[in-house]
């Protein structure tokens, strides 16, 4: 598998995960990839090479997820949003 098809396999994946989830797990999942991102870039610069990138990126990961789901609005936890048939959006306990 080439390095192009795994980096578009790990979106498509990434994009349905954060397609059917609460909110919550969406800023979890959104600070996970974001912060995985910035800890590779961060540790390529200071360590220049492979064993910082990945250090990097998983300490970012690690990071991301946290702040995300930490910083979810408390009315927000635990519901999920909901599209009525005339088009508007309600937020209700998820199912």
């Amino acid at each position: 598998m080439t390095r192009r098809t795994l980096s578009f396999a790990l979106a498509i994946s990434a994009a349905l995960a954060a397609g059917c989830a609460t909110e919550q797990n969406q800023r979890g999942l959104t600070g996970a990839l974001v912060g995985a991102g910035t800890g590779a870039v961060a540790g390529q610069l200071i360590g220049g090479n492979t064993t910082s990138t990945v250090a990097g990126a998983a300490g970012g990961a690690l990071v991301g997820a946290a702040v995300g789901t930490a910083t979810t609005p408390s009315y927000n936890r635990g519901n999920c949003r909901y599209r009525q048939p005339d088009g508007t959006i309600i937020i209700a306990r998820c199912r």
